[in-house]
Formats: structure tokens, C-alpha cells, sequence
């Protein structure tokens, strides 16, 4: 297992391999001989089931209807939209800990990296990107991405579920393929933990949630990139990545398990439109896009839920690294005008208006 360590005053967390751990170098080395052998195939394509961990939750859709479905040791779920599987390199594990796991004291604090790490397969099809993806499918995914938070909120030691996407970004074949990652923590990432202190003492200032006062102020102005009825995309007015913007339900909401269907069928249709005109206007840029959200255990650390994209179109300079100043060589502003006009375009050809 691996630890968890923190730096010697700041509540920065960084995942790393034991000092000495055997079996996980033996275990990596089988996983680099096993993707060696298997170089040309992609291990989340349909058929290639036994490459990856068994299916915890395969939705399968027939004659318009919606079937959660697991693998066992029989059968495989064949014929699937959406594939879920603990991953086969993961970053946090539920695996017993070791005889030997130490909960250290500062300034060397570390702890075992507990936690869940499982792998969403967006689409059966190895060439689909994100930024293609129907509507429909999409909204398969929102909703899969749903019963995963709900079941993992229910298990013992997890205090948070992220959700990331990082597309073009690796090398790996199956990497291209179009898929989510969702890991736990034990404790809450310092962004959220810092963006909830935010959220909290601007409420105690101002008395409403800072995410609808900002929404109050971007929506239809010049750094607004796309509305739909439940939700509005934006690039911030101060972001750390050219191109970067944001995706806030209208309705105030902390906790995005809870969303409605209609707002499910929305957010599928937003995320469509944009990541579909951002892919045209930035020449296939790779992204990360990340899930801001709520823990969903008792906790006075609530945000407005939403969504964050970061296109990777240059690197960072040493300001950036060293002292956490960024520079943006295009105005938020310039970036919702080019993303805007891509994006509005994309949802005009998804709803059929010409």
C-alpha cells in the first residue's frame, strides 16, 4: 500500500510508494510485463473484459431501458455502454494494510492510502472521444457516475469521492480510450477544504453563496461561454489555464448525486456542446476536467457543486511552480469569446437548428 504523506506545514498531499515494499515493486513489474505483452490491445475494449478487474457495475441499455449488471466468475457482462472496475494500478487501495503501516507524527507525517480507485468506461467504442460523444451517452455516464458516489459514500473511511478526467494526456493505448477515474480519501483534498473555507466565510460576510452571487454576475456577460436551462459554463476571472471555464448548476446545490433526471439530461447536453466546441476551437487540445464537490457524509465543508475544465495548451514556468503566480497570455474574456462562439455552434447542431 501506499503512503500518503503530507508536507512538513502546509496541508499538501502526496501520494508515494512505501520505503520498502516488495510486493508492490513485484506487482508493477507484472504490470508493466502484462501491458507489454498486450501493447496493441486496448484493455477497456469490448471483448478484452479479461484484461481488467471484473465489471462492479456494467450498464447495459435494451429497448430504451436502463440494466445495472455485475460480472462473476460465470459470465461477463457483454454488450455494455458503461463499464466500471477497480483499477489494476491504483493510486489509493482497500487492500489489508501491512503489519508494518506506521501513522507518523509531523513534521514527517504519512499515513497508508486508503481508499477506493475504480475506472469508468465512458463508451464501448476505442475512438470515441469525450468531446463526440451522443447526448445519450453522456447522460449514461452522469448516471453511472451517480450510483458510484452513492455506494462509495456508504463504505466505511471514505470522507470524499473525486472524479477526474485526463484526456490526451498519457501514453498508454487504453489511456486514448475514452474513460473516468474516481478515487476516495479518508480526508478531504486540500482544494475542496480551501475553496469550502471560501465558500463559508463569504456566506458569513454576504449571507448568500458566493457561486450564485458569481453566477449572478457572468451569466450573459463577456465571460459567459454557454447556457442551457439548469446549467452556465464560464471562464473564471482570474484562471490559472488559458481556455480554462467552469460548469455551475443555476440551482444552488451542494451534492451532485442528488441532481434531478431533467438536470441529469442538461448537464449531458452542456457537457456535449462544450467539450465539443472547445475540441474545434483548440485543435484537439488534451483537458482535464475535474468534479468540485460536496462530501456527502456529515460535514460543515459544503461548496456549490460544479465542474472545472483545464485545457493543457502550454507548460508552466518556474513562477508558476515555485511561488503559485500564474500567467495567463489570453484574457478570460477572449477565451469565452472563442469558446463561446465554437460552443454555441456545437449545441445548435446537437438540438437541430441549423
Amino acid at each position: 500500500m501506499r503512503d500518503l504523506r503530507k508536507d512538513y506545514v502546509l496541508d499538501k498531499f502526496v501520494v508515494v510508494p512505501p520505503m520498502s515494499d516488495q510486493v508492490s515493486e513485484e506487482k508493477s513489474k507484472e504490470r508493466e510485463v502484462k501491458l507489454r505483452d498486450n501493447s496493441q490491445k486496448c484493455r477497456y475494449c469490448p471483448g478484452n473484459e479479461s484484461m481488467t478487474e471484473p465489471a462492479l457495475l456494467a450498464l447495459v441499455v435494451k429497448d430504451g431501458m436502463m440494466q445495472r449488471l455485475t460480472d462473476s466468475e460465470d459470465n461477463v457482462v457483454e454488450e455494455w455502454s458503461v463499464r466500471v472496475f477497480e483499477s489494476d494500478n491504483p493510486i489509493v487501495t482497500t487492500s489489508s494494510l501491512p503489519a508494518t503501516t506506521l501513522y507518523t507524527d509531523r513534521p514527517l507525517y504519512s499515513e497508508p492510502a486508503y481508499g477506493y480507485h475504480q475506472i469508468v468506461v465512458a463508451a464501448p467504442g476505442h475512438n470515441d472521444k469525450f468531446s463526440q460523444l451522443s447526448v445519450e451517452q453522456w447522460t449514461n455516464v452522469l448516471v453511472v457516475l451517480q450510483d458510484r458516489i452513492r455506494w462509495l459514500y456508504t463504505q466505511k473511511s471514505v470522507t470524499y469521492v473525486s472524479i477526474y478526467i485526463n484526456s490526451g494526456l498519457d501514453q498508454d493505448v487504453s489511456s486514448a480510450h475514452p474513460h473516468l477515474n474516481i478515487l476516495t480519501f479518508s480526508t478531504i483534498p486540500p482544494t475542496i477544504d480551501l475553496e469550502a473555507e471560501g465558500f463559508h466565510k463569504f456566506m458569513n460576510e454576504n449571507g448568500n453563496c458566493p457561486a450564485c452571487s458569481i453566477m449572478s454576475v457572468e451569466s450573459s456577460g463577456p465571460r459567459q461561454v454557454l447556457a442551457t436551462d439548469s446549467f452556465l459554463a464560464f471562464c473564471p476571472w482570474a484562471p490559472t489555464y488559458p481556455y480554462e471555464f467552469w460548469i455551475f448548476p443555476k440551482r444552488h446545490i451542494t451534492v451532485f448525486s442528488k441532481i434531478t433526471q431533467k438536470e441529469i439530461n442538461d448537464l449531458a447536453l452542456m457537457l456535449r456542446a462544450t467539450l465539443g466546441g472547445m475540441s474545434k476551437a483548440l485543435k484537439d487540445a488534451p483537458f482535464n476536467l475535474v468534479f468540485h464537490l460536496s462530501p456527502e457524509k456529515k460535514n460543515s465543508k459544503q461548496i456549490h457543486w460544479h465542474i472545472e475544465v483545464y485545457p493543457q495548451v502550454n507548460g508552466w514556468s518556474g513562477l508558476e511552480r515555485g511561488f503559485g503566480v500564474y500567467v495567463n497570455n489570453i484574457k478570460p474574456e477572449k477565451s469565452a469569446e472563442i469558446l463561446g462562439s465554437a460552443c454555441r455552434k456545437e449545441l445548435a447542431s446537437l438540438v437541430g437548428i441549423t
